[in-house]
């Protein structure tokens, strides 16, 4: 898959999520027992679910909570993680020491572990899964950026801009932040993978989003019941749509480290 194509299916995905009202045919919730899982037709695309509700119309508005979940992780994660690198890096010393040994405690934290204990001390749902994976994420992105940082602020232009006075707070924003720029969008698309395979993985296992609400990881879970009764569509079209979106993030992803390792 080439990076144009892994844009492409971004880009419909996320059509997907804007447009959910108005591509869903039916109301994703709306519940029919007497149209457990039909199959393929007119009324129905990719058939219904247990409930009688619309698949496609769960897939399509499912995508909403498979993007914004994710979306905030990394946001989140990049913020605090470039701020808490470039801070060490500028600072150094007994400082840059403390955020590395905490960093690196952290770090060998599992993310979904911290996820589950999170749900366990505020209660399931988007929110806290949301946070717990966005203080897991941190380390990732701080250890990254923080090793480019040090090898930017090492170069003689930061010493000629520290001669001629200029605050330090001034160089790290206007210049190394920008230089490793490239570096930190690429590892965000990355972290975007993760997230969405993470918070899948929690709405699965019913930590994540909660039913009824639509999220393609609590349909695989929801799913596995059909798939023991011969109806596998719903675990397995959420299933591919996953897949799909965390293949192509990964190869943009890499296509994008692939560019500022080339120019740097």
């Amino acid at each position: 898959m080439s990076g144009r194509v892994a844009i492409a299916l971004l880009a419909l995905v996320v059509c997907f999520a804007v447009l959910a009202p108005l591509l869903s045919p039916h109301d994703p919730n709306a519940v029919n027992l007497s149209g457990a899982y039909q199959s393929s037709s007119g009324a129905h695309l990719l058939g219904t679910d247990a409930s009688g509700r619309d698949l496609l119309s769960r897939l399509v508005h499912g995508s909403r909570t498979a993007l914004i979940g994710p979306f905030l992780v990394v946001v989140i994660s990049t913020l605090l993680g470039t701020v808490l690198a470039l801070a060490a890096v500028w600072f150094g010393g007994w400082f840059d020491q403390m955020v590395v040994r905490v960093v690196d405690a952290v770090f060998a934290f599992p993310g979904l572990l911290l996820a589950i204990l999170a749900t366990a001390l505020f209660g399931s749902g988007l929110n806290a899964a949301v946070v717990a994976l966005s203080i897991a994420y941190v380390p990732y992105i701080a250890r990254i950026v923080r090793s480019a940082a040090l090898r930017e602020r090492s170069l003689p232009y930061i010493a000629a801009l520290q001669v001629q006075g200029v605050h330090g707070l001034r160089i790290a924003l206007r210049h190394i932040l920008p230089n490793v720029g490239g570096l930190i969008v690429a590892n965000a698309t990355l972290a975007f993978g993760f997230a969405v395979m993470d918070l899948a993985g929690l709405s699965f296992i019913g930590l994540g989003v909660q039913p009824p609400a639509s999220d393609w990881g609590a349909m695989v879970g929801t799913g596995m019941a059909g798939v023991l009764q011969q109806h596998p569509q719903e675990a397995l079209f959420a299933s591919v749509l996953i897949v799909i979106t965390v293949g192509a993030v990964n190869i943009l992803g890499d296509r994008l480290t692939e560019r500022w390792e080339a120019r740097s």
